[in-house]
């Protein structure tokens, strides 16, 4: 087993009598989360895994788990699957989880925070930049505009911005 788990969805709740589930899904579309062949959920490695939407969400089937009694204890878990199970992207491409967690500086070397979370508006994604002191500011991501450079083994990204003084 890999011991490089990115998390994906979390089990919300029952879905009818069958054993089915109710998926909260972080992947982007969430339909997604259906193309892994194996989740580790609560630690558990689960395989014949059947998942689909249904309306507004996701849920799931756990092979041998057809009633609730039997489905109850994966509730409020989290959904892992193995990082190698993510495909390559192309060079200059990114996975918002490998961005998360980036020490974030622009072009004088003035330390801005740390990339908190992103999310998408339609035109670009967004960084969310925590400064501290409970501070965030929000900065376009635009790889070759405001992100000048982005370096995972040193964990940081250089970007073309100023922040307003306070």
């Amino acid at each position: 087993m890999s011991d490089d788990l990115l998390t994906v969805g979390k089990i919300t709740g029952h879905f009818g009598v069958k054993g089915w589930l109710k998926v909260y899904s972080y992947t982007q579309p969430m339909e997604n989360i259906a193309n892994y062949s194996q989740w580790y959920v609560g630690g558990e490695l689960i395989k014949g895994i059947k998942a689909k939407r249904h309306g507004k969400t996701m849920i799931a089937y756990f092979k041998g788990l057809d009633n609730r009694e039997k489905s109850q204890p994966y509730i409020g878990k989290e959904i892992e699957i193995s990082a190698e199970e993510l495909g390559q992207l192309p060079e200059g491409d990114y996975y918002w989880m490998q961005l998360i967690g980036l020490t974030v500086k622009n072009l004088s070397g003035h330390e801005l925070g740390e990339v908190k979370s992103m999310f998408e508006t339609g035109a670009n994604d967004v960084l969310v930049v925590n400064t501290g002191a409970g501070k965030e500011h929000l900065i376009p991501y635009i790889l070759g505009g405001t992100v000048v450079q982005v370096d995972l083994v040193n964990q940081t990204m250089t970007v073309d911005w100023e922040l307003e003084s306070e």
